[in-house]
């Protein structure tokens, strides 16, 4: 389903080729790929959601059960809007584009994300009243370990081996759907490091602003100090400003690195060859199929054994 796994400040701050900002939202890979992994994405969702929550028995199958629910009305409302996408977007492949058609896609992306994360609302409203104090120090911890491992990657070492750390993931999700980059795309790529806006401390403080926002919420919620009534719509708000920051300058800076984004995105598909665009092109049509196949399909024409191995 399409809720990503990743934070929006990563999805938008970092280049990707130009199907890449929709793909980011899927976790696609090969064709047969896709597939498994849509289907079991109400599992893989909740594995990831219970590396936070460390869930309990009852919780447990209330969020297995809604995460299903939720990639049913996914299945039926949002990916015929993926498919249409997709077929758009062949017609822009082969041609030059524009850093304003590239910025419309990440944010008709956030748009599609946010639609489907507001529908899994209910159902932390509905258990975080129920939240036992052993596992909000759970989720401190899970945000803790996870912000050391940003800090490792995104501020960690020489400015060199962060700007090499960027360009080699830059490059490997640009071959993805290209291939092998050019000298001349790789110093796009090149450029755009040198000169981006990108500030990992700055962001780093944004994360636990963030963190520090979701645990005060839910605190609220499990001390009924925020009515259950009220719960969604406070959770709404949380998720609101976890994707526009309540901050108008951390606002400005990523605009302007989703600017800078943008048109090292345009520049790096302008200068692909008529080959890179042609293997763009077979890559979109595969996941149109994909997308219609998806929507097509009924819960008794999925196999019942297929279940992804745990992380």
């Amino acid at each position: 389903m399409s809720f990503s796994m990743r934070s929006f400040s990563r999805v938008v701050g970092e280049i990707a080729p130009i199907i890449g900002v929709l793909m980011a939202a899927l976790a696609m890979g090969g064709c047969s790929a896709v597939r498994l992994g849509y289907n079991t994405s109400p599992t893989l969702v909740y594995w990831w959601l219970d590396s936070y929550f460390d869930f309990d028995s009852d919780q447990s199958a209330r969020v297995r059960d809604d995460l299903q629910s939720v990639q049913d009305w996914h299945r039926r409302n949002e990916l015929p809007l993926l498919e249409k996408k997709l077929k758009e977007l062949q017609t822009m492949a082969p041609k030059p584009v524009t850093t304003e058609q590239v910025c419309r896609l990440v944010e008709e992306l956030q748009t599609r994300v946010q639609v489907t994360m507001e529908h899994i609302t209910p159902t932390i409203a509905s258990i975080a009243p129920t939240l036992q104090p052993a596992q909000l120090e759970h989720m401190i911890e899970e945000f803790e370990r996870r912000d050391r491992k940003w800090r490792d990657v995104w501020i960690e070492g020489t400015p060199a081996e962060r700007s090499e750390r960027r360009i080699k993931q830059i490059a490997e999700r640009a071959e993805s759907f290209y291939g092998t980059l050019e000298p001349a795309q790789l110093a796009v790529v090149r450029t755009h490091i040198a000169s981006s806006s990108f500030d990992g401390p700055r962001q780093f403080r944004e994360m636990q602003r963030r963190h520090q926002d979701a645990l005060q919420v839910l605190r609220k919620i499990r001390s009924g100090e925020i009515r259950a009534a009220q719960a969604q719509a406070e959770l709404r708000g949380l998720l609101d400003r976890t994707l526009k920051a309540p901050a108008a300058d951390y606002r400005r800076y990523m605009e302007q690195l989703t600017n800078e984004s943008c048109a090292a995105m345009a520049a790096l598909h302008n200068s692909s060859t008529p080959q890179q665009r042609t293997r763009l092109l077979d890559t979109l049509k595969g996941y149109e199929g994909d997308a219609r196949a998806l929507a097509d399909q009924r819960p008794d024409d999925i196999p019942k054994n297929q279940a992804p191995t745990p992380f």
